[in-house]
């Protein structure tokens, strides 16, 4: 049976007995590639349940329904999976960690900004975490950005009311407390946006740090999301 070039959608061939099923594939491989959706890229072991067109990343060392198929995509199938090859080119929405994809012929790249033909990219990259306080004057993230990044900006968000002694709040790194904003609020709903006149670049992975101003820090959650770009090494 013959099947399209860039999908692989099975085609109806002349004279040929049970059409439906044909054009029920085909149907069913484009509910699971159009406005493409993964909704898990690390599993092993295919779910007991999946809804029909849900579509999966198979990683390697795939077992059971997916053993060899590391790299293709997974599409959940009247109760059974087809699998489809990637190619290059091709962009996804990555559910788990909601963020973009870009497939480049390789491996899937998050938030390339640009790539080449060897696998080199600029990425975007949007960190983000919670970050539980502890008793003290600072507090440093345990969330490390990576070296060789270049940040741009720090926003936060107070999502459990910031206690102790203190009368606000100072968010910073590198040694400059209040690089990404000072005097900020403890209540829960404040913010913090800092923007960066010029990025920092560090050549090793730091911290975030927080710093209480007029007192001590007693306990509080922060959301922090760090907002940077990354550059890829080309393949060998």
């Amino acid at each position: 049976m013959a099947n399209t070039t860039q999908l692989d959608l099975p085609l109806v061939e002349a004279s040929q007995a049970q059409k439906h099923v044909t054009v029920n594939e085909a149907l069913s491989r484009l509910d699971g590639m159009v406005q493409l959706r993964l909704i898990d890229r690390t599993l092993t072991n295919p779910p007991a349940t999946a809804d029909d067109g849900e579509t999966y990343e198979v990683p390697g060392g795939a077992v059971n329904a997916w053993a060899g198929q590391a790299g293709n995509l997974a599409i959940a199938s009247n109760g059974g999976w087809l699998f489809v090859a990637p190619k290059s080119g091709w962009r996804a929405w990555d559910v788990a960690a909601a963020s973009e994809l870009v497939f480049d012929g390789a491996t899937w790249q998050a938030g390339a900004l640009a790539t080449s033909v060897n696998g080199t990219a600029t990425v975007w990259k949007v960190e983000e975490f919670d970050h539980t306080i502890t008793a003290g004057t600072t507090n440093a993230s345990s969330f490390l950005v990576p070296s060789h990044s270049m940040v741009f900006a720090v926003t936060a968000r107070v999502t459990q009311t910031i206690t102790g002694t203190l009368t606000s709040w100072q968010l910073g790194m590198d040694g400059s407390a209040d690089r990404f904003g000072s005097g900020l609020g403890l209540g829960q709903g404040s913010f913090a946006r800092g923007v960066l006149g010029s990025p920092l670049t560090s050549y090793s992975s730091l911290p975030i740090d927080l710093t209480a101003t007029g007192g001590d820090f007693a306990g509080g959650t922060v959301r922090i999301a760090v907002h940077m770009a990354q550059f890829e090494l080309p393949a060998l």
